[in-house]
């Protein structure tokens, strides 16, 4: 039996909730489905916001054959073969979580959607500037989906006709945070569990095993926590368990290899500079070879990042300058050192008495002498 949330997934837009700067009377992708115009185009948005239905309805609205993969799993011979099935109908493929491509995977797509063989769909929770290569970008419209708010998550709850009080409403809007499929998946695990749904039967549904690791959820956020606290401690012993916690469970790889980008200028700084130069890699090697290998080289970089020396300076710096800024506005910057580029700014001292390799303290008059940077 198809769960829940598959179960009430809308047929149409009359019946969909949400997104009506999408769907809304004379919104884009409204027209695009009422005149069944052909096109391929990402959808980008939180998990639970509508995505898989907005396409499965645009799919139908276009007469399409549908084709649904998921880019965790599919490779280049699923696309193959969706290429070479018989139909008279337009193939549609829709690619879930298509930042899980890699550039050769996405390479590979690209010509069937250039040469219009394939109608594409993605769907991805992850910035598609970052995640799709520009040449298939190029190619695709992008519609941004927004958060259910706290009145569209209790009309998609009370969908699922069950007897359920007010108190328990709130509480589930409030625990999915928009996410609609997870709110509609612990409500059904809830009146499998207990039959009855009240508010202590969701809270220990939200529990049960039936519930899957959230990559939204607050799970998601201790685990990453607890992984950077490990390699702020330097015990990579510590940190490839939560790594490994994190890549058993699902967790987005690239993900993880930002967080590492950042870690090596936040925290290992300039204490050792290369630290900077192996995440960016392990980065670019999660983002060229995918997983199940790439979880070596985050492990590879786990360890490094562990073992390296720590200095926060340059970070606590910043912050310190940044506090500056917005307590301070735009000081006057000093005369010397301004742009010049016209007569009149030289008439107006701009650049005068500049001097490149000058000892003298360059803050605006107000911060004169102030110090952010200390080192070690």
């Amino acid at each position: 039996m198809e769960p829940l949330a598959a179960q009430l997934r809308p047929k149409d837009l009359d019946s969909f909730v949400g997104q009506e700067h999408l769907v809304g009377p004379n919104k884009p992708l409204r027209v695009a489905i009422e005149k069944g115009h052909r096109f391929s185009f990402i959808l980008w948005g939180p998990p639970g916001c509508g995505k898989t239905t907005l396409a499965k309805i645009y799919a139908k609205s276009i007469k399409g054959d549908l084709h649904e993969l998921s880019a965790v799993s599919a490779g280049k011979d699923d696309i193959r073969k969706i290429v070479e099935t018989s139909s008279i109908f337009p193939k549609v493929l829709f690619l879930d979580e298509i930042h899980r491509f890699n550039k050769a995977q996405q390479d590979f797509l690209l010509p069937y959607v250039e040469s219009g063989e394939l109608t594409f769909i993605g769907a991805t929770t992850e910035n598609p500037s970052f995640e799709v290569i520009s040449p298939l970008l190029s190619r695709c419209r992008v519609f941004v989906l927004e958060q259910h708010g706290s009145e569209n998550m209790a009309k998609i709850i009370k969908t699922a006709g069950y007897k359920i009080d007010k108190e328990s409403v709130n509480w589930l809007v409030s625990m999915a945070n928009g996410d609609a499929r997870q709110a509609l998946t612990v409500l059904e695990s809830a009146k499998q569990l207990y039959g009855k749904i009240n508010l202590p039967n969701l809270q220990n549904a939200l529990q049960s095993k039936f519930i899957r690791y959230d990559k939204k959820g607050e799970e998601h956020y201790n685990i990453i926590s607890a992984y950077i606290k490990s390699l702020r401690a330097s015990q990579p012993d510590a940190a490839l368990y939560y790594l490994a916690r994190m890549i058993d469970a699902g967790e987005d790889p690239k993900f993880i290899a930002r967080r590492m980008v950042v870690f090596a200028s936040e925290d290992v700084g300039n204490s050792q500079p290369t630290a900077l130069v192996v995440a960016n890699e392990v980065f670019r090697a999660v983002e060229i070879i995918g997983l199940p290998e790439a979880q070596i080289n985050l492990a590879h970089g786990t360890v490094y990042l562990a073992n390296a020396n720590k200095d926060r300076s340059s970070y606590e710096a910043y912050f310190k300058a940044l506090d500056d800024v917005k307590k301070y506005g735009n000081l006057p910057i000093p005369l010397k050192i301004r742009n010049a580029p016209t007569k009149l700014m030289k008439d107006l001292n701009y650049g005068k008495g500049y001097e490149q390799y000058t000892k003298e303290d360059l803050l605006p008059d107000k911060l004169r002498n102030k110090k952010y940077f200390k080192g070690k």
